[in-house]
């Protein structure tokens, strides 16, 4: 491991909006009121990566708290990093597994879900680590409140399909979708926030894809 990510992780350790593994569960079902001291709604960011959406929705939103969660502190460390600096004190991160999601948040806990640029696992025989896979949205289900919607924001065509055809197959109710976000009327100052990644797969003219869909 190297010095600077060496450095990161030990500085992590000091952030007060950042909760790694165990420290989190405590919270389940206390996070409004135990961490950030009000009772506005919630909303997760899977996959943060950098944590930049969850970032620049807080600061967009600052009647709502948003937590993203990845299980790389090295790239937590950045959003974390500039939430302490610019004193954005309605987003925090969680170091885990998604897999163990109910774990960390009570049943209806949540009002919304995103999950943006995660990593498509294309090989079939990785089917069940993809965050659209049905025992995953089964999770989501249980942490969302009643009419809370999952957002998907993608790069990968196959992953996009593959979740379109799984929320078909479930019978979710559907609110927006395009292959082409920019081309289309859904493309707001929410959805034009753009990752690192988003960046770079827009420098190479890829279409970015979305779907935002509910349980009920």
């Amino acid at each position: 491991m190297g010095k600077d990510k060496l450095r990161r992780f030990a500085e992590i350790e000091t952030f007060a909006n950042v909760y790694q593994l165990e420290e989190g569960k405590p919270l389940q079902g206390k996070w409004a009121a135990q961490h950030f001291r009000n009772e506005n709604p919630i909303v997760l960011e899977l996959a943060c990566g950098k944590g930049e959406y969850s970032v620049n929705l807080a600061k967009l939103f600052p009647k709502k708290n948003f937590i993203g969660i990845d299980y790389k502190g090295n790239r937590i460390w950045r959003g974390a990093k500039t939430a302490v600096e610019e004193g954005i004190d309605n987003v925090a991160f969680l170091r885990i597994q998604i897999e163990n999601l109910l774990d960390y948040f009570g049943d209806g806990e949540i009002d919304e879900i995103w999950i943006t640029f995660p990593d498509p696992q294309p090989q079939d025989s990785r089917e069940k680590k993809r965050l659209t896979f049905p025992a995953f949205l089964s999770r989501y289900k249980q942490v969302l409140k009643q009419g809370g919607k999952v957002n998907l924001k993608t790069d990968n065509d196959l992953l996009y399909l593959y979740t379109c055809g799984k929320v078909e197959e479930l019978g979710l109710k559907v609110h927006k979708n395009t292959d082409h976000l920019y081309a289309s009327e859904f493309a707001d100052e929410v959805l034009s926030i753009k990752t690192y990644y988003e960046k770079k797969y827009l420098l190479h003219d890829k279409n970015i894809n979305y779907i935002q869909f509910s349980f009920e």
